[in-house]
């Protein structure tokens, strides 16, 4: 079965294509990588999506407008999937973009993904999976992570304590270990606050090759500041994304720090905090080795800071010594999410989003007349019985 995955994550950049073929043999399912793509979003859609994004406020005519210029960027997306997968998929998951994450004391009300599916569909002619996290939410889970099934499948647990990293715009962790249910959540910010951090001081989407920071200093007053996050001290299950971690978050606390402090310090300064939570995080579940994806990995700094902080404790390495690239890690394990939801197996893992159950994910808007082998034929006339 071939599928394409589409995901665009919290740094809203882009959208990143891959195309896979699954084929299962007995209890062990081949994931075979088709290709990849990154298509990014021009200018003037990262600030349609930005001034939609908490904490700004918005009307529900953007929203709509903004859901079908996604549909139609998702929609070439998945065209260009197709293509990898040699003009023929059987089916297309497409994450959509987070616009909203809706938690209120620890608990995930709701969560908002844009895209229109329909879009997606209309254009490549095969069935798109959406609107995948809503019933892990519904269920009671956090809806987030969902990267830990693919995480689960891929890293042997018999070889001890290791951890799966995610570095987007938040960074999250898996945690899989011998006896041991499955473990996954949002650690904090990878890329958030360093991306915002580089539209103020820098008017640049980020910080490339996190090269300011590696010219600037740390601030231990405003990092005192910073990791003094309540959410940090939150035991798992729990999730999180720009609805706290935004730009104003981090203007709020340069306004309590008092002082001035220079634009590579403070890049400086939020690379070590995306390094010492994930750091803590790992050393927290005795893990050996962490193997990390996700555009953070395209960054020197924090990757030479994240090693050093493991160093005698924990390994650092990548997936692409597993076979899958750093870069399109999630749109791989959406596009297994989207084979297991054909399947009727469940996606997400309960010990990891703390739902009350294991749901299978996402809604289909079918391409055609319907799933069905033999399509039906249409009813001329209804009639209602007692």
């Amino acid at each position: 079965m071939k599928i394409v995955g589409l995901m665009s994550g919290t740094s809203y950049d882009g959208v990143d294509v891959v195309a896979a073929e699954f084929t299962r043999d007995g209890k062990t399912l081949t994931l075979r990588p088709l290709g990849h793509r990154s298509l990014d979003y021009p200018d003037d859609l990262r600030a349609e999506i930005g001034a939609l994004l908490p904490p700004a406020a918005t009307t529900i005519e953007a929203v709509c407008r903004l859901d079908n210029r996604l549909g139609e960027v998702f929609a070439e997306a998945a065209a260009a999937g197709v293509e990898l997968a040699g003009g023929r998929a059987d089916a297309v998951v497409s994450h959509g973009q987070t616009v909203f994450h809706w938690v209120e004391a620890g608990r995930v009300r709701g969560t908002l993904q844009l895209g229109a599916p329909a879009r997606v569909a209309a254009r490549v002619g095969v069935p798109v999976l959406h609107d995948l996290r809503s019933a892990d939410v519904a269920a009671g889970g956090q809806g987030a992570p969902l990267v830990p099934a693919f995480d689960a499948l891929l890293l042997d647990a018999a070889a001890g304590p290791r951890a799966a990293l995610n570095l987007g715009g938040i960074a999250n962790l898996t945690v899989v270990a011998p006896g041991a249910p499955v473990l996954g959540y949002d650690v904090g910010p990878a890329n958030a606050l360093l991306d915002a951090a580089a539209r103020r001081f820098l008017d640049r989407p980020c910080d490339l090759d996190g090269a300011r920071a590696a010219a600037g200093r740390v601030h231990e007053g405003l990092l005192a500041l910073l990791l003094a996050e309540p959410y940090y001290a939150a035991p798992p299950p729990k999730s999180t994304g720009k609805e706290l971690f935004h730009g104003r978050y981090l203007d709020d606390r340069l306004a309590a720090l008092g002082e001035p402090v220079a634009a590579d310090d403070v890049l400086a300064t939020l690379t070590e905090l995306t390094a010492q939570t994930v750091a803590d995080a790992c050393d927290r579940h005795g893990v050996t080795e962490v193997i990390a994806a996700g555009g953070g990995v395209r960054n020197p700094t924090l990757r030479a800071r994240l090693a050093a902080l493991g160093e005698g404790r924990w390994r650092l390495r990548t997936t692409d010594e597993l076979g899958v690239p750093a870069q399109a890690k999630e749109a791989y394990a959406f596009a297994l999410l989207g084979w297991l939801s054909w399947h009727g197996l469940p996606g997400a893992i309960p010990s990891v989003t703390g739902a009350s159950r294991a749901a299978v994910l996402g809604s289909w808007t079918p391409a055609g007349p319907s799933f069905a082998a033999t399509p039906a034929e249409p009813p001329r006339r209804l009639v209602v019985t007692p």
